[in-house]
């Protein structure tokens, strides 16, 4: 029992990183509420700034990239608890965000800003939106595990996540996704330094994305073919949306 609360006290700790991470990328990239937004930040050279940010972002699609492929899972749960696996990946991304909104440079220049009151209300309220899609997105399969409080709170090893489509996996691949897309995306005052982060997060959803179907094919075999070949992505399409409800359920992580 002691293993099993000290097991959960760290899958806790790294959810707890996850969300303070989180909530401050959101008052980041509006430049809103905390205290260094995108366009804060110490001055400097246009090119050392963009070099700086693009080795941050770099290190963070690493990570996140490497750490969720299954071949780095079979070596890495060598090393460390099985049920301790996704906590240790939560936690390892999260202090890679940190570090990415503590060394952030910023790039001032201005590339759009929207002027009426009524266009900027909703491009904020777009923004908003976008991160509570994408939270609702991951309650719809399973917002504990997919941050790892379930497994660290049962022990031993995971079981095989089930092939399930709820809800808004009915009409897309992967609303978590859409939901970061639609939040980056979304700025009444667009700069040099948030377009480039929108750019660079972008290239790497749709890379990253791909690496993940590509795991899923050879996990899940004939069902996710079927699966991906009548739900679209990230952008909802009736016609294929109609066609989806004869498809098996099919369980997504982002």
């Amino acid at each position: 029992m002691s293993r099993r609360a000290l097991a959960f006290g760290y899958a806790g700790a790294a959810y707890l990183a996850f969300l303070a991470v989180i909530l401050y990328t959101i008052g980041f990239l509006a430049g809103a509420v905390v205290p260094k937004g995108v366009d804060d930040g110490p001055g400097g050279p246009a090119w050392a700034a963009v070099l700086v940010d693009l080795v941050l972002l770099g290190l963070f699609a690493v990570q996140h990239s490497v750490m969720a492929r299954p071949w780095f899972k079979r070596w890495w749960t060598r090393r460390v608890p099985a049920h301790l696996e996704r906590s240790t990946y939560v936690l390892a991304a999260s202090l890679l965000i940190a570090l990415l909104l503590w060394q952030w440079r910023p790039l001032t220049s201005e590339v759009w800003s929207v002027g009426p009151g009524w266009a900027r209300g909703l491009l904020w309220t777009v923004y908003l939106f976008g991160w509570a899609f994408l939270v609702l997105s991951t309650y719809l399969i399973d917002h504990f595990e997919l941050f790892g409080l379930r497994q660290a709170a049962a022990g031993g090893t995971p079981a095989e996540p089930a092939f399930r489509r709820p809800l808004l996996y009915r009409l897309i691949r992967h609303p978590i996704m859409t939901g970061f897309l639609i939040a980056f995306w979304a700025a009444p005052d667009m700069s040099a330094g948030r377009l480039l982060f929108a750019l660079a997060s972008t290239g790497y959803i749709l890379i990253g994305v791909r690496f993940e179907e590509h795991d899923l094919r050879g996990q899940l075999g004939e069902s996710y073919e079927r699966y991906s070949a009548e739900v679209p992505r990230f952008v909802p399409l009736p016609g294929r949306a109609a066609k989806a409800e004869g498809a098996a359920d099919a369980r997504q992580v982002g």
